[in-house]
């Protein structure tokens, strides 16, 4: 499907806990201005009232009908029956708050809901990195393509989706690809989102640099690029650690996976501080009992961002061989490999494109 020639409408919307934000998409694309309304996460009916205010009001702007309302909510959720759990962020939704049925009892049409991770990596894969990894193998002359793709959202949390040859993995109980709740390699009595979130950078560069002011991720990284005042080294590290956690959790997921992985989130603009460690994680030796050393991943991990590293990762060591009994050659390449980037389009718009593309495939 090419969705930049689609002419189908679909209704999307960005969830936050303070805002709802309303728009809708066409051909890739916001055919109208954004809507903003307070989200109103403590009173359910006014909740409710507020998502049917801002729909009907997209609704009205829109020249034809739309086929759908699409979008992602924060869970706990079972996503493929639009049923919302208990939410920290959101107190009045306890016991189970039928969101999508309730939207499409109001305007008549089929809802889509996913977890912002699962869009964010069905975005990337079908709008995003992965095409664009393949069309650059493809000019490079590799016979080297992807079909599997992990994302990673950077951020409050560490979120994640999985998508397998064009599609997500959803699981049997929503919960595919929901990496925040591996075990932590540094501190293994917590799980790895604490060491791999905003919360952690802040935490990190408080306990290294002894520093007890209120610092945002935005500061900490003014502080590592020096253009704040601060403890430099420490801030370097505190990203540094969290690559570090991050790579170690995204190498277990990406041995099941065995596809290209995209980072994006708030703090993916920090990557020149993290990703030199999130790489060495990958591709970090592990052992056996009789002394023999091996890398972690049958596979090699590449900093696709990095032109170079692009250019081994293309190249591989693909060889002509013979048929055996034919004087005919075939194509082979022995070199597993796995690349690592970050979000051209930006988490954003590959949720967004991913809520979009999601509806009309389901179509």
């Amino acid at each position: 499907m090419d969705y930049q020639k689609e002419q189908r409408i679909v209704m999307t919307l960005d969830a936050g806990g303070t805002n709802f934000v309303f728009s809708a998409i066409a051909g890739g694309k916001e055919i109208v201005e954004p809507l903003t309304l307070p989200a109103e996460p403590e009173h359910i009916d006014r909740c409710l009232n507020t998502l049917t205010e801002g729909f009907s009001q997209i609704k009205r702007l829109l020249a034809e009908e739309p086929v759908a309302i699409s979008f992602a909510f924060p869970g706990p959720a079972d996503y493929p029956a639009g049923i919302i759990g208990d939410l920290p962020n959101f107190p009045a939704f306890r016991g189970g708050v039928a969101l999508g049925p309730y939207l499409e009892d109001k305007f008549h049409l089929p809802v889509f809901i996913n977890n912002d991770g699962d869009l964010f990596a069905y975005g990337e894969a079908l709008t995003g990195s992965l095409p664009e990894i393949n069309n650059r193998l493809e000019q490079a002359g590799s016979i080297k393509r992807y079909k599997n793709l992990l994302g990673i959202t950077l951020g409050t949390g560490f979120g994640a989706g999985v998508v397998l040859d064009g599609n997500l993995l959803m699981g049997d109980n929503a919960a595919g690809g929901d990496i925040w709740c591996f075990r932590n390699k540094k501190h293994p009595q917590y799980i790895a989102e604490e060491s791999v979130s905003i919360r952690a950078v802040q935490y990190v560069y408080k306990e290294l640099s002894g520093v007890t002011a209120a610092l945002t991720p935005k500061d900490i990284f003014d502080i590592a690029e020096g253009v704040r005042s601060g403890d430099r080294d420490s801030a370097r590290r505190a990203f540094a650690e969290l690559g570090e956690m991050a790579g170690d959790v995204i190498a277990q997921a990406v041995t099941l996976v065995d596809g290209l992985v995209v980072i994006g989130g708030g703090l993916a603009g920090a990557a020149k501080y993290f990703m030199p460690a999130l790489l060495k994680e990958m591709n970090d030796e592990i052992g056996m009992r009789d002394g023999s050393r091996f890398c972690r991943l049958q596979s090699i991990a590449f900093n696709l961002d990095d032109e170079a590293d692009f250019c081994r990762f293309a190249k591989g060591e693909a060889v002509k061989i013979s048929v055996p009994g034919s004087g005919r050659q075939v194509d082979y390449d022995p070199c597993k490999r796995i690349g690592v980037m970050i979000s051209k389009q930006g988490a954003s718009r590959s949720v967004s494109l991913g809520a979009y593309v999601y509806a009309l495939n389901r179509l």
